[in-house]
């Protein structure tokens, strides 16, 4: 699909600010969105929405399907009725530049149940109806994850191959008999699933009329603690006893010298093309009916994907098996049209995956941190750029520019420092306008990196699993010439209308 030469900011509804405890779908994220029009920017791109589980990761979601309801808007539940606003001023006291994950989503859960309480109370006709209808075209999935959720909590938050046995091999008669018991629960789970779709819905349309397309993030992988797992088990390798035989990960690399073991149980890629890649096909539509554009997370394991064994500690010990390729994309396309996807293609590439990634000509990702190692025939050097094509100045596993830059050895600075013909003063305002002048179709930036900001704020170190995707900004450390600067860059790239474009007089 042909994109337009664009740019924009790649940031996380969580990361934004707000009273309590996260950034959320209320009016930080809706200046935001004025914010990206102001500074010339057409593009919000933000990681995976799904509500999350281990280490608080969007990449370990708890569906592949459902929307983050810690991102729902408190506020605008006061405005429906539901919640009395008084609630609300019992928020504890937060750090607005991290967040606390085990506080906010205690308060958050708490007041969520009490909003619930307040809606299947006295809601109105329109908004029972409204609910209903949610409800009924979205059965596929939401049946089987509200009950998930509420078994999650009945069996205290254990992993699901450690419930009843009846329960985590679905047995039919024990499932109705525990689903009769847990009404308000799954109740619950539904309301705050249709609260954040219509949240959800607002955002994107204001977005949309203000010219800005929101990027979404679908990993490839999903965690086994997960109602797509649990929902789905034939699909995965799994044991008598329901747990991963092997695992995801990839081999060592850049971020690690033991790979990454991510722990996500494999496909069965031969049931699923028997299926003719239904679930997959659905995950795809669920998706963009949240997003206009959509990041492949770890495009190339659907050529080939690391299998680790579920015994190995890490991933040094695994193995190159062969995923769907063309074969999944071309269910997908013929079910759903040419979709608007960028391919994480970074990693171990082969020609293989670059085949892939040409065939349905998604474009790739091209991240400047990695242009500097090795001299001028290094691909992520912007000279090596062909058009379609995404470049990032760092990724959200990247370092900021600035601590990446203050970490790199004495060879990449110096090759960067004649590259980009800087004293590296403004090494992040450097990349910045290295990205935006490419040939590359996008660009797009972490916030932190508009912001100049250091290590202490990156969102995640990969192989590591406390301390990430807690960063949150305030606006006190926005100001107007972050605005007004990136959008001047950003009209002399051709990526938006020059019409506020000030040059001097010939």
């Amino acid at each position: 699909m042909k994109f337009q030469r664009s740019s924009g900011i790649l940031l996380h509804p969580t990361s934004l600010p707000g009273p309590y405890g996260s950034g959320d779908l209320g009016q930080a994220a809706y200046h935001f969105v004025d914010w990206l029009l102001a500074a010339g920017q057409k593009l919000w791109q933000m990681l995976p929405l799904g509500p999350v589980g281990y280490g608080n990761s969007p990449y370990m979601g708890l569906s592949a399907f459902a929307g983050n309801p810690m991102l729902i808007d408190l506020q605008e539940l006061c405005t429906r009725g539901w919640l009395d606003a008084r609630e609300l001023a019992g928020a504890p006291e937060c750090n607005p530049k991290r967040i606390d994950f085990a506080r906010m989503i205690q308060f958050r859960s708490e007041i969520l149940s009490r909003a619930s309480d307040g809606f299947f109370t006295h809601a109105s006709d329109s908004d029972g109806k409204a609910f209903e209808t949610f409800c009924k075209e979205h059965r596929d999935w939401l049946e089987d994850y509200a009950l998930f959720m509420a078994l999650n909590t009945r069996f205290k938050n254990k992993v699901w191959s450690e419930w009843d046995s009846d329960i985590a091999h679905r047995k039919p008669s024990a499932l109705q008999k525990i689903k009769s018991s847990l009404t308000n629960e799954i109740n619950f789970h539904k309301f705050t699933q249709w609260c954040f779709a219509r949240q959800w819905k607002s955002l994107r349309k204001y977005a949309n009329k203000k010219g800005i397309h929101l990027v979404g993030d679908i990993p490839i992988f999903v965690a086994h603690d997960s109602a797509d797992v649990w929902s789905n088990p034939n699909s995965f390798y799994l044991d008598n006893d329901l747990n991963p035989t092997v695992v995801a990960g990839v081999p060592p690399d850049y971020f690690s010298e033991t790979g990454q073991r991510w722990g996500n149980p494999l496909y069965k890629w031969n049931i699923m093309k028997k299926e003719k890649y239904a679930w997959w096909i659905k995950r795809f539509q669920a998706t963009f009916d949240l997003v206009d554009i959509l990041r492949i997370d770890h495009f190339r394991g659907f050529v080939g994907y690391w299998e680790i064994p579920a015994t190995e500690k890490t991933a040094v010990k695994g193995r190159w098996a062969d995923g769907p390729r063309e074969g999944l994309f071309n269910a997908v396309e013929k079910k759903l049209g040419k979709l608007p996807i960028i391919a994480e293609d970074l990693g171990v590439i082969t020609p293989e995956v670059v085949s892939l990634r040409d065939k349905f000509q998604f474009p790739g990702m091209k991240v400047l941190q990695f242009a500097f190692s090795d001299g001028p025939a290094n691909a992520f050097l912007p000279h090596q750029y062909h058009e379609n094509s995404v470049v990032y100045t760092g990724t959200h596993d990247n370092d900021t520019t600035v601590g990446w830059f203050k970490a790199a050895t004495k060879a990449e600075r110096s090759f960067l420092t004649q590259y980009v013909r800087t004293d590296g003063r403004e090494i992040h305002w450097d990349l910045i306008r290295l990205a935006l002048r490419s040939v590359a179709v996008m660009s797009i930036f972490p916030f932190q990196d508009i912001l100049g900001l250091d290590s202490e704020d990156r969102m995640n170190l990969p192989g590591t699993t406390k301390g990430n995707w807690e960063w949150r900004f305030s606006w006190d450390q926005v100001h107007p010439e972050h605005a007004s600067r990136l959008y001047q860059e950003t009209a002399l790239s051709s990526r938006t209308s020059p019409d506020r474009l000030e040059l001097p007089a010939s």
